[in-house]
């Protein structure tokens, strides 16, 4: 696991665009996972192997973004510490237009001015 750390606003853009590549890779390899499958019945009888498949490809993701530094707080949800909370970006919104505390959380995202 990466070392903890601190990014400006403008050091936490400048790796977005890696993140967007990530994070945009991990979203088409699930949806190409699921889109294979032709029927109901054929997704039932293989659930096991698509969310275990599924689970391997988000554990790859989360590594990959903790290895720049990045904190991963959910389903395609990024955070940046900022040393005051956190930059958040969320895909697949277009930059980081966000922040939020330390105890806020998603929820308590506002945007940056």
């Amino acid at each position: 696991m990466a070392e903890k750390r601190i990014f400006t606003y403008d050091q936490a853009l400048a790796t977005l665009p890696r993140v967007r590549q990530l994070t945009q890779g991990a979203v088409r390899q699930i949806e190409a996972l699921y889109n294979q499958v032709g029927s109901r019945e054929e997704g039932e009888s293989r659930r096991a192997e698509l969310e275990q498949v599924s689970q391997q490809i988000v554990r790859l993701w989360t590594d990959r973004i903790t290895a720049l530094g990045c904190e991963v707080k959910g389903l395609w949800l990024v955070d940046w510490d900022s040393g005051h909370g956190y930059y958040c970006w969320r895909y697949p919104e277009p930059s980081i237009t966000h922040f939020h505390g330390y105890e806020e959380g998603f929820a308590g995202r506002v945007p940056i001015v």
